[in-house]
């Protein structure tokens, strides 16, 4: 059988795994939020609510983080890159088929297939790192790895803007079925293959239990604003992603080789790198889905100029992250880990300020304290995790790191979306008390729905769409300081619990 790993030594080589591995990451991480920028266009032509367009997004984000874990213990099995190229060919079959459909629902049942797709790539992308490159060689590797993960999601916005300049919002998955050929073609030609030498059974109770908790949670968020959060649409779905997490524990806690072992969370790296992770991500892909509405409805920008407002993060991450590994080594990580945190926190504080009338450098102060925030805690935390397991179990070590990542995002689309969607609701019910029951309807589905009926109603039209805008801006400062109040919880975890100076 094939050694746990192959490390290689060839600096060319070492490079050309490297392109392809974030290449491959990148588009699993543009498959998020480079929808965001299309979501505009694609409610105006597809109709889509509020509600449909937080799923169109989390279909994705529910599939992927719900089976990164079986996923890592796949590729610790049968072959880390055999399962990156089964991930690559089925996400890119599935937004092949999105292309040819204009329906919601068709849209939502496509974006879980390729999160499915997604879910196998993924953390294989950072397994191969961590077993392929020497151990002299691995933390820049690994740094760069979550300069380009943070990075991946405001570049991919900006291609996905520059081809809504000329195309419609469906060549967003062309870009998707481009770089998934891309990357397939490239790990046919420079992917080593390794595999687990003892590798236990495959957890499929285990793997179903952690799709229905992350499923059902997120599904009872989206629909609490719409359908009331005590109707049983959305409690019962809630209910049972909690009754399945703790049942998911439980179960873990009792099997001789678990899909994830519980008491690994007692390792302090392992702990407090998956709790800083998942919440950098609730934080950054909730506000990615609402600060491209913003920019977009309320604003109005085009696609590419709401997308060119956020590159200011991307240029800030990516130098700053490939360094953050070595700076958390010389301070702490639970010092650099925390500052991260509250750097995020702060960049929200302030973007929370915003406006129907754009400040842009009051938005790009934010911005750069995100970007500074999410390199000085991201890289670090993933480091923390990977360290924390042998080499040989880098595959769930991965899936851990990438789990945390993708069911914070998950969540934050669904809480941050849902808070936003409850304060337009509420603030807006007051300009549609006059309307028509239909208009009304269409007006407080989203502010896509209000500008639309505003269009029709002459000076009273333009009433309407002026305070579904405000509603619209009240609820993304809501949703942001409350993205800003978790972060600040999240840092003062990291900094207690997390390895001090020297310490794993």
């Amino acid at each position: 059988m094939t050694q746990s790993t192959m490390v290689i030594t060839d600096p060319r080589r070492l490079r050309l795994v490297l392109i392809v591995v974030s290449l491959a990451l990148m588009m699993t991480v543009s498959a998020v939020s480079g929808l965001n920028v299309a979501l505009p266009d694609l409610a105006r032509d597809t109709g889509a609510s509020q509600s449909e367009m937080q799923w169109i997004v989390d279909a994705y984000t529910v599939t992927l983080a719900g089976l990164l874990l079986i996923s890592g213990a796949i590729g610790d099995r049968y072959g880390r890159r055999r399962l990156l190229m089964v991930g690559l060919v089925i996400f890119g079959v599935a937004a092949g088929c999105a292309l040819a459909t204009s329906n919601a629902s068709t849209l939502i049942v496509l974006r879980a297939v390729m999160g499915v797709g997604a879910a196998l790539v993924m953390p294989t992308t950072l397994s191969i790192i961590t077993t392929s490159f020497p151990e002299e060689r691995r933390g820049k590797a690994v740094g760069l790895w979550v300069g380009f993960f943070s990075a991946g999601g405001v570049l991919g916005l900006l291609v996905s803007g520059l081809l809504l300049e000329f195309f419609s919002w469906s060549s967003f998955f062309a870009l998707n079925v481009a770089l998934a050929v891309i990357a397939l073609i490239g790990t046919i030609a420079v992917i080593p293959n390794s595999v687990d030498e003892s590798p236990p059974a495959i957890d499929l109770l285990g793997a179903l239990l952690s799709l229905l908790t992350i499923g059902g949670l997120v599904f009872g968020f989206i629909e609490g604003p719409d359908n009331g959060w005590t109707s049983l649409t959305s409690l019962g779905p809630i209910v049972v992603g909690v009754v399945s997490g703790v049942a998911f524990v439980l179960w873990e806690l009792r099997q001789a080789a678990p899909l994830l072992d519980p008491r690994l969370f007692r390792l302090r790296g392992f702990g407090t790198g998956t709790a800083s992770n998942m919440v950098q991500f609730f934080s950054a892909f909730g506000f990615f889905f609402i600060a491209l509405q913003y920019l977009q409805f309320v604003i109005g920008l085009s696609p590419l100029k709401a997308a060119l407002a956020m590159l200011p993060m991307a240029i800030v991450v990516i130098p700053l992250a490939r360094n953050a590994p070595a700076i958390s080594a010389r301070f702490g990580y639970n010092k650099i880990g925390s500052l991260g945190l509250i750097l995020i926190a702060a960049g929200f504080v302030v973007i929370s300020f915003v406006s129907v009338e754009l400040n842009y450098g009051l938005f790009l102060a934010g911005l750069v304290l995100f970007g500074s925030g999410m390199a000085l805690a991201g890289a670090p935390a993933t480091t923390a995790i990977t360290s924390s397991l042998p080499e040989a179990k880098q595959g769930v070590a991965s899936a851990v790191n990438d789990t945390a990542r993708e069911f914070g995002s998950a969540l934050g689309i669904a809480i941050l979306g849902s808070v936003l969607n409850s304060a337009y609701l509420s603030n807006l019910g007051s300009a549609t008390s006059g309307l028509p029951a239909q208009a009304a309807q269409a007006a407080q589905s989203s502010v896509a729905g209000a500008q639309e009926v505003a269009t029709k109603l002459g000076p009273a039209g333009q009433r309407l769409a002026a305070a579904a805008d405000q509603a619209f801006v009240d609820g993304v400062s809501n949703a942001v300081l409350v993205a800003a109040v978790l972060l600040v919880l999240g840092a003062a975890f990291v900094f207690f619990r997390a390895p001090r100076q020297g310490e794993q």
